[in-house]
């Protein structure tokens, strides 16, 4: 039996059916020596006899019935992995079908990168693409932490495909809900371990509609505040702090208005601007969509 090259991990918490077709676009993909594990996190909804009406022998469930958290639980799946890669993708989002495989293709040819990220395209819960989030890099070796701190890694998380041997060295904080990816890079930096690549097409579908909740976005950027006040207040320069402050007071600020005027999802259109809205990339993303919908696979 060939060894597997790809771990593919999907931790699930109530998702609904939205779930279904995130599984079908792993099953559709062009690369097929992976694993799929989908990794319950005490889901009270019917997701996860979704996950276990799937008959194809490569995807493998897990449920302890506990609720641990999204940090916890992409630990758990890199301890679980057999692959060489790890990649991941949240349980609600959709992929295009030559993601793995373009992925797989880069880490191969670029053996001092250890995360390759995707471009994104945001696609409302109906599906229709409303713009994308695009790298400006194919690669980026020096990453600072004054970039992690700002955010300005153009890292896409749910994107991501990892050595599995840089996983085990940058495990996430499981404290560090909401955070755990911006913790994951800044914790990296610090050690000097994050060699990134980027592949700039949209590769990955995300329904970030579904995403904009006023208490998770205030307390998420809360959790990055407090991670810097805290737990690096002397690795940065005071320049670095107050610019990091002031931008998420602002953004704080920004999202209290949107909510007061009952316009929380005006923040996409603030998160999306100057981003790509060409027709060519609504042609791919829609194909690929109609293609996962139709999918009926081994139900």
């Amino acid at each position: 039996m060939n060894q597997i090259k790809v771990t593919i991990g999907i931790p699930f918490y109530n998702p609904g059916e939205y779930f279904r077709e995130s599984i079908k676009s792993i099953l559709l993909q062009t690369y097929d020596n992976f694993e799929l594990i989908l990794l319950d996190d005490g889901s009270s909804d019917d997701s996860l006899s979704i996950a276990q009406s799937f008959s194809d022998p490569r995807i493998k469930v897990f449920s302890d019935g506990k609720n641990l958290g999204l940090p916890a639980r992409l630990n758990q799946i890199v301890k679980l992995a057999s692959g060489e890669y790890i990649a991941r993708m949240d349980a609600d989002d959709l992929v295009a079908l030559n993601r793995i495989e373009k992925q797989v293709n880069y880490l191969n040819l670029n053996p001092e990168v250890d995360v390759v990220s995707t471009g994104m395209c945001s696609i409302t819960n109906a599906c229709h693409v409303m713009s994308a989030r695009l790298p400006n890099k194919e690669k980026n070796l020096n990453l600072t932490l004054n970039d992690g701190i700002k955010g300005a890694t153009e890292i896409a998380h749910a994107t991501i495909m990892a050595r599995r041997e840089w996983y085990f060295r940058n495990l996430y904080d499981e404290k560090a809900k909401l955070m755990e990816d911006y913790q994951l890079w800044i914790d990296a930096l610090v050690k000097n371990d994050l060699k990134v690549g980027y592949i700039r097409d949209p590769l990955y579908f995300y329904r970030e509609e579904s995403s904009i909740q006023f208490a998770k976005v205030i307390s998420a950027y809360k959790n990055q505040r407090q991670v810097i006040s805290k737990k690096y207040k002397n690795k940065v320069s005071l320049k670095v702090k107050f610019l990091f402050y002031l931008t998420i007071e602002i953004k704080i600020l920004v999202t209290r208005i949107f909510h007061a005027l009952g316009i929380m999802n005006k923040l996409i259109s603030v998160r999306n601007r100057g981003t790509s809205q060409k027709d060519d990339l609504h042609q791919f993303v829609s194909r690929e969509i109609d293609k996962i919908k139709s999918f009926k696979g081994q139900l």
